[in-house]
């Protein structure tokens, strides 16, 4: 069913995306910009300049008190107890049978503060989630509609901040964060984004004059380095040819990680958390699929849902899927038996009942600057 216009949710920065004549679409509760100029044009802004994100339909869920650590550890499956203050983590939830409720990041504040970061399309289910497995001493809070995120992405992202900062953005490592001001608005600036190239995203406090001054400072100081908005649809395009996984696509509450290529961030050896035991078990007999990414070798455009074949069966199928801006082709990821899923096997790719060749490939698809 599709959701009511009336029934929808709006970021502050709504009225800028329609200002700037976005094509604005109903995703996971809010109304969201698609794109604006073009998809291709946005994807390769990214790649090449600079582009923003508005990303406030995220989650973001405050876990405080003396035994939040004690939280995180038991309710995600990397080891929490590694970050240090200012350290962000890519993580997973996952429920007693090891399907994954959530892919997250982690944000250490400080001692018994943490900050997860959660999908939009998941915000209720996975507080509801966070709740049932509450433990005293660990306070939490949605925190959702308090934030206006944007993520400032590409190979001038850092040029155009530095204009608008004391912060020092070089010295923030990847997966770092700090407390600074952007255009003198305060807010937590994350060297984290969906697009493999150098970027940052922005928690700011959400309301409709902190976003657009922020918005406005930011399109002032990129100017010169031929910044643009960017939508939804280039945001898919850009995190596909990294073999970002898509939460509701590559990875679902029926993938369990060790399947979903999710094993470097599975800590087994941090003790028991949620389906610890139950992706214990797929690790040691190792998994009868795999998420694989792939190249097709012939024109055609693969879908979700679409048929991975090899030597005429059926061994899997695609989950995302587009043509790739970057390299002219169409490109995918999908699940195939895991015999199939070394790089450089040639398997085809039913699109329109043809077989259109394609070659399994070990991600990123793409060189980022």
């Amino acid at each position: 069913m599709t959701e009511a216009v009336t029934d929808l949710k709006l970021t502050a920065l709504n009225e800028t995306h329609k200002a700037l004549g976005a094509k604005m679409v109903p995703f996971a509760g809010f109304e969201m910009p698609v794109y604006y100029k073009g998809i291709v044009a946005e994807h390769n802004a990214v790649r090449q300049n600079v582009g923003v994100f508005d990303v406030s339909h995220m989650g973001e869920v405050l876990v405080s008190g003396p035994n939040a650590l004690n939280f995180v550890q038991k309710i995600t499956i990397n080891d929490a107890s590694k970050l240090s203050d200012g350290q962000a983590q890519y993580s997973a939830m996952c429920r007693p049978g090891g399907g994954i409720v959530d892919d997250l990041l982690v944000y250490k504040l400080a001692d018994h503060r943490y900050m997860l970061v959660i999908n939009a399309s998941n915000i209720e289910k996975d507080f509801s989630w966070m709740q049932e497995n509450a433990i005293d001493g660990a306070d939490l809070q949605n925190l959702s509609d308090d934030y206006t995120l944007l993520a400032v992405q590409g190979p001038r992202s850092l040029d155009t901040l530095a204009k608008l900062t004391d912060v020092d953005l070089n010295g923030i490592e990847f997966y770092h964060f700090t407390e600074g001001t952007i255009a003198e608005v305060p807010m937590i600036i994350s060297r984290t984004g969906y697009t493999g190239e150098l970027g940052f995203e922005l928690y700011m406090p959400s309301n409709p004059e902190t976003g657009k001054k922020v918005w406005d400072a930011i399109f002032e100081a990129g100017a010169e380095f031929g910044i643009e908005p960017i939508g939804l649809g280039a945001r898919d395009t850009l995190r596909m040819e990294m073999g970002y996984c898509l939460y509701g696509n590559d990875i679902t509450e029926e993938t369990n990680p060790i399947e979903g290529g999710l094993g470097w961030i599975t800590k087994l050896e941090k003790g028991a958390f949620n389906g610890s035991e139950l992706i214990a078990q797929v690790k040691e007999a190792k998994p009868e699929r795999k998420l694989i990414a792939f190249t097709l070798s012939e024109r055609g455009i693969p879908r979700q849902g679409y048929p991975i074949t090899a030597n005429g069966e059926v061994i899997g199928e695609v989950t995302s899927g587009t043509m790739s801006p970057t390299l002219g082709i169409g490109i995918g990821m999908g699940y195939v038996q895991t015999a199939y899923a070394k790089k450089g096997t040639e398997v085809g790719i039913n699109i329109r009942n043809k077989q259109i060749p394609a070659t399994i490939q070990r991600p990123p698809l793409v060189e980022t600057k």
